[in-house]
């Protein structure tokens, strides 16, 4: 049978054909893919409110060759995105009420080979959802300054090829979980400016590849894990929490050492003199003790160094070394004794602070030199004296001697003791004596009680506030002119409230709790230990305490604590008081509610355990010389024991699963609390019993069904004209939820909060559109009304 055989030119054809159709194939494929990128991006557009700096996203463009700017870039590897920066304007209020972040990220996981995502400013709000772990190719993810709240979604523990998490100024909640520790090239992890708590897992220290660990502005505390192993740690930003108390154990290849703010007592360790690439070191605001290093002003590297208020000592002299690129040394509010190094003193290029220490300067910021002495013995830090060239005879003849005479004085004191409880009657005495810390040392109470001293510079505030500590009875008495009537402030079921000024002029407020039954000081060192931790720019802060006691058994006779002076006056004066300084915009009354529900969310969530059922009442929210909340009022745990309740402490720390529902119906309580004074701060008018808050609550509610103008004509006269009306009825909303009768159906915390900063964003906005369009309280420039979705 013959063979047809295909001409030559055919065959060619037939390559040639091929390939096109390959090519067309090709083309087409890439076509679908970009065209269905397109579509994602622009949906993102969409979910995102069409924000400005992405306006010109169409379906035209070619995402993959656009310029890149500051504010957006989209990188591209074979037509597939791999990089999605969005920066916003930071301060960008939340997106809508509609908005969902669930959707959100159900729409980004389209972009399955996503290397890079950075998504900051954007409004974003709500829990991550765990589906982000199905961009499993993600390396870095960085989402600052949205509104993210609840835990870190365990799914993300998958993507085991991410080198950076910044997921900074959000609103993240809770213990940091385990398997945080387990990204095996996680170079990045910061966590700054959340809700966080609870202490660091141990699982941190197998983060071998960490470079930078930021957790600062958090509620951390306790021991922090032993970090020697990472050897590639170069930043360790822990500001502002509660570590402590001892010093982190660190790798020596630290550029940035920050333990501002925090708990730590111990003392600084030498092998920190060897930390050769150090630039930056922030010691301040803690208890550090014993001597100070100057070589760390010598450091080749260093340019920064802050140990100012703690108590730290040692000698320093003119010819100390500095470094030449030192330009901030602050030094100030510790127990240094000697010269001003000329390094630092000579140098206009420097600042260099060192205020309230006993320095020979001449100058009047310094203490004497026997206050530096005395403050270093109350605070065990013994002083180092020249060795004498005694003989071991002696020596030994004196220790001899010593003790013979300690016995026999001994035995003089418990003769004397047994007389006098044999004369005793069942009256107490009245003589006092002055008992400290049980866990400081052991000095007399007499050398303790010298210690008088509150630094000028530590501000009474959200974040400055100076350490907590022990006061001398003779420092409050000095303090209140011997507690005389003209600083009495009021008397309550809390103990009798005077207000003082300390010696560099702090004005401090006093509360004085008289026991009712004996006890130890050893008795309150675990509630002064909690009260300690109590320290938040919502709340009226603990400053220390002071123990007065009987002389002859030592027991407690009455307990002081010193709190900040708050200046300007109770919530009520500014609202509902008939002579009333001034009223309160609407705008100001909504911020005020949210620092008190910040307050709030910090009794039950910043410590461990958390502080429930704290009675509040609108009388006991304080407002400092910046308006702010604070609430002064809360359940302390020495209440019940100045009633006589020793080991049945206030706080609420469920041991087994039957208590989960009482802590939950603790915190409902401080719901239903907030709800009457936000009922308040709606009608402007005073509220005394419980039967009037619930007619008025089933007003409200009534009234939230009809029209903006009869829920407006119910508000404050003082506010109705400055007030939005989706504003108003988000608060009343609020109101409603929190005053309802079930416990169980009452709001979170959370959720409250997220509505009344919803409110706040709400009133802004509108309050805007106003002021460009001299808009009336109904222009349609307001916002859309929306529901309050509570959980």
């Amino acid at each position: 049978m013959p063979v047809l055989r295909m001409p030559p030119m055919a065959k060619g054809f037939k390559h040639l054909f091929l390939v096109l159709a390959i090519i067309f194939i090709l083309i087409h494929h890439s076509e679908q893919l970009q065209s269905s990128q397109t579509l994602t991006l622009l949906r993102l557009k969409l979910l995102l409110n069409y924000p400005d700096i992405i306006s010109s996203w169409n379906s035209t463009i070619d995402f993959c060759n656009t310029e890149p700017t500051s504010q957006v870039t989209v990188v591209c590897y074979e037509d597939s995105i791999t990089q999605l920066h969005i920066i916003g304007i930071k301060g960008t209020p939340l997106l809508p009420r509609n908005f969902s972040m669930d959707s959100f990220v159900t729409t980004l996981v389209k972009l399955p080979d996503l290397k890079v995502l950075t998504l900051v400013s954007l409004g974003l709000w709500g829990p991550l959802p765990g589906k982000i772990a199905r961009l499993s190719s993600l390396e870095i993810l960085n989402m600052t300054s949205n509104f993210l709240y609840g835990a870190i979604p365990h799914e993300l523990s998958t993507v085991t090829g991410l080198r950076t998490l910044i997921l900074d100024d959000n609103m993240f909640s809770g213990r940091l979980p385990e398997w945080l520790g387990s990204f095996p090239i996680l170079t990045v992890l910061s966590l700054r400016k959340n809700l966080f708590n609870g202490s660091l897992p141990d699982s941190f220290s197998s983060l071998e590849n960490l470079r930078v660990l930021a957790l600062s502005h958090n509620h951390f505390y306790g021991e922090v894990p032993d970090f020697i192993s990472l050897t590639n740690l170069q930043e360790l930003d822990l500001e502002d929490n509660a570590f402590g108390p001892r010093f982190p154990l660190v790798g020596n290849k630290l550029v940035r050492l920050i333990l501002g703010k925090n708990r730590f007592r111990s003392g600084i360790p030498s092998e920190l003199s060897s930390y050769y690439q150090l630039q930056w070191l922030d010691l301040s605001f803690n208890r550090f003790v014993g001597p100070f290093p100057p070589t760390l002003l010598s450091l080749p590297s260093v340019s920064y160094v802050n140990i100012a208020n703690n108590k730290l000592t040692g000698k320093l002299f003119e010819n100390t070394s500095c470094n030449v690129e030192l330009e901030f040394a602050d030094l100030s509010s510790n127990l240094l004794t000697g010269n001003l190094p000329s390094c630092l003193s000579d140098s206009k290029d420097r600042v260099f602070l060192y205020a309230w220490n006993c320095l020979a300067t001449g100058k009047e910021n310094q203490h004497p030199l026997s206050f530096c002495r005395n403050e270093a013995l109350a605070v065990g830090i013994l002083p180092q004296h020249k060795k004498s060239k005694v003989s071991k005879v002696a020596l030994s003849l004196g220790i001899t001697g010593g003790i013979i005479g300690g016995i026999v004085l001994l035995g003089l004191i418990f003769i004397f003791v047994r007389r006098q409880n044999a004369k005793k009657t069942t009256n107490k005495p009245t003589t006092r004596l002055i008992a400290e810390k049980a866990s400081s040392t052991g000095y007399t109470s007499k050398l303790l009680s010298d210690a008088r001293y509150i630094s000028q510079t530590m501000k009474l505030g959200a974040l400055g506030l100076p350490a907590y500590r022990t006061f001398s009875l003779e420092e409050l008495e000095d303090a209140t002119n011997n507690f005389d009537t003209t600083a009495f402030m009021g008397e309550g079921s809390q103990g009798q409230m005077y207000r003082g000024r300390l010696k560099d002029g702090t004005f401090v407020a006093i509360r004085c709790l008289k026991m009712k039954k004996s006890h130890s000081t050893q008795s309150f060192m675990h509630h002064v230990e909690l009260i300690s931790k109590l320290r938040y720019r919502h709340l009226v802060s603990a400053l220390g305490h002071c123990f007065e006691c009987y002389l002859d058994d030592s027991s407690v006779s009455r307990i002081f604590l010193i709190f900040e002076y708050v200046p300007n006056g109770t919530l009520r004066s500014w609202i509902s008081e008939e002579h009333a300084r001034r009223s309160l915009t609407w705008a100001q009354r909504i911020s005020a509610a949210i620092g008190i529900a910040k307050g709030i969310q910090f009794l039950h969530t910043g410590i461990v355990p958390g502080v429930y059922s704290n009675k509040l009442k609108i009388t006991d929210i304080l407002l400092d010389q910046n308006l702010a909340a604070k609430i002064s009022s809360y359940n302390l745990p020495l209440l019940a024991e100045s009633a006589g309740k020793v080991g049945h402490g206030t706080f609420a720390l469920p041991k087994d699963p039957s208590n989960s529902a009482r802590v939950s119906y603790d915190d409902k309580v401080d719901v239903y609390d907030f709800g009457v004074i936000l009922l308040e701060m709606i009608l402007g008018r005073p509220l005394k019993t419980k039967n009037e808050v619930q007619i008025l609550k089933n007003q409200l509610q009534a009234i939230l069904a009809t029209d903006d103008v009869t829920r407006r004509s119910v508000a404050d006269t003082a506010v109705q004209k400055s007030c939005s009306d989706q504003s108003l009825k988000t608060m009343m909303e609020i109101c409603v939820r929190c005053l309802l009768r079930d416990p169980t159906e009452r709001p979170s915390v959370e959720d409250v909060l997220w509505n009344l900063q919803f409110a706040a964003q709400v009133q802004d906005a509108w309050r805007g559109d106003s002021q460009s369009s001299e808009g009336s309280p109904g222009s349609p420039s307001q916002a859309p009304h929306l529901r309050v979705a509570f959980r």
